[in-house]
C-alpha cells in the first residue's frame, strides 16, 4: 500500500496551475528528533488536483498548519541542460486544516519571517502545486 500522511505547515501560498506544466510547492515537516547540522524540516514537494486544489487556493496560506494524505509518486525528466532530474512527490488525495484560524493568524507572521526559501521543482502533468515540500498545498510546522 502506498499511504503518507503528513502535517505541518505551508511554505508558502497555493497556486492552482490549469496549464499541463505544474509548479511544485512543499510543504515544512519538523523532524522529531534533531542532529547538530541538520536541517530542523524537511520540504516535501505535493500536487493536488480538481477542486482539492481549488479549495486550497482559497482557503490555505503560507505558514497554516495542515494535515494531509495522499500516495508518494516518483519520476524524471531531463531538464533544460539536458540533465536528467529525479522526482518525488506526495500527490494529495485528502487535506484538512490543523489549527484553529486563531492559531493560523498569530502562526503566519512567525513563519514567514523563519521560513527558508523553498526550492521550486520542476513538474510533468501535475494540476496544483504546494510549496516546495508540498506542491502548492500545504506548509507545516
Amino acid at each position: 500500500m502506498n499511504k503518507v500522511v503528513l502535517v505541518g505547515r505551508l511554505t508558502r501560498d497555493p497556486e492552482v496551475r490549469y496549464s499541463q506544466g505544474d509548479h511544485a510547492t512543499a510543504v515544512a515537516v519538523d523532524r522529531r528528533f534533531k542532529r547538530d547540522g541538520e536541517p530542523t524540516a524537511d520540504f516535501i514537494p505535493c500536487v493536488v488536483f480538481g477542486r482539492s486544489a481549488e479549495f486550497a487556493e482559497k482557503y490555505f496560506r503560507q505558514g497554516m498548519r495542515v494535515s494531509i494524505s495522499g500516495r508518494i509518486q516518483t519520476g524524471s525528466y531531463t531538464n533544460k541542460d539536458g540533465v536528467k532530474v529525479y522526482t518525488t512527490e506526495v500527490i494529495v488525495e485528502e487535506q484538512e486544516f490543523a489549527e484553529s484560524r486563531a492559531e493560523s493568524d498569530a502562526n503566519r507572521a512567525n513563519f514567514q519571517h523563519q521560513a527558508a526559501p523553498a526550492p521550486s521543482a520542476d513538474a510533468g502533468d501535475g494540476f496544483m502545486n504546494i510549496p516546495e515540500g508540498i506542491d502548492d498545498v500545504l506548509p507545516f510546522n
